[in-house]
């Protein structure tokens, strides 16, 4: 938004039907009273402000938020991360079968408890609670010997492992292993978290696909979705998750470890 605010502020061009489609409600039904427009080629406008009041009022809205609150005040929370998150942790440390918490914020960490040289975050929480599984699972398919004494687990669905603060105390960890649905949603949670952790993150999958084959069981949402997590697949350089997509037609579900 803010891009096409200062391209029209200094009078370049502009896709004006995208731009419309970015535009909050309110704005977008009065855009005819907030700017005129000149074609100058195809899919591109000269655009002239009208309204320099309820203009000055738009660049307020884009602009983005220094807080939640504010993002709150200008119309939707979510435009900005939280300022703290929870986590819910297993480790060595723990007395029952019930989680830790860590809470993580942008310039420090509660967590009360030792972490553990490596980590392995589950996207789901049902696999998370199966935390002994998922470690023999881990193990195998990694080729090395995870438990509780050298491996903390971290729940991590829903995105939420991939905000900032998270990732930043990730990269405290040796190494980050990471259990994810085998399907675009997953690769892309990977690929933001590689993005950030480099060569301490790795994706954990078995080494061969070919047993694990009937337990794709999940239809892709739509076909755009299945050609991203294809594509996903071999741009990480994961060829035989790319393959297993390609002979089943279909995701894998994390769940379907459990039924191992």
């Amino acid at each position: 938004m803010n891009d096409y605010l200062e391209k029209i502020l200094h009078g370049h061009p502009i896709n004006y039907e995208a731009f419309l489609k970015k535009l909050p409600d309110k704005f977008r039904r009065r855009h005819r009273e907030l700017f005129a427009t000149e074609k100058v080629q195809t899919n591109r406008w000269i655009v002239t402000v009208l309204d320099e009041t309820t203009f000055a009022e738009l660049q307020n809205v884009a602009e983005a938020p220094v807080s939640r609150v504010d993002a709150a005040k200008k119309g939707n929370s979510h435009r900005h991360g939280t300022e703290v998150s929870f986590v819910l942790v297993y480790h060595q440390g723990l007395l029952s079968s019930r989680p830790d918490v860590a809470v993580i914020e942008n310039e420090s960490v509660n967590a009360g408890f030792q972490r553990a040289r490596s980590v392995l975050v589950v996207e789901n929480e049902r696999n998370f609670y199966q935390y002994p599984q998922m470690l023999n699972f881990a193990s195998e398919a990694l080729g090395k010997r995870l438990e509780l004494a050298n491996c903390d687990l971290v729940l991590g669905g829903g995105n939420r492992i991939t905000r900032g603060a998270i990732l930043d105390w990730l990269s405290g960890y040796e190494a980050v292993f990471c259990a994810f649905d085998y399907d675009a949603g997953g690769l892309q949670m990977f690929s933001t978290i590689a993005a950030s952790l480099g060569d301490k993150a790795t994706f954990v999958q078995p080494r061969d696909w070919k047993p694990w084959l009937a337990k794709f069981c999940k239809i892709p949402d739509s076909t755009e979705r299945f050609t991203r997590a294809v594509s996903l697949a071999e741009g990480l350089g994961f060829a035989a998750l790319a393959e297993a997509f390609r002979a089943t037609g279909k995701f894998m579900e994390q769940e379907m470890i459990l039924d191992e």
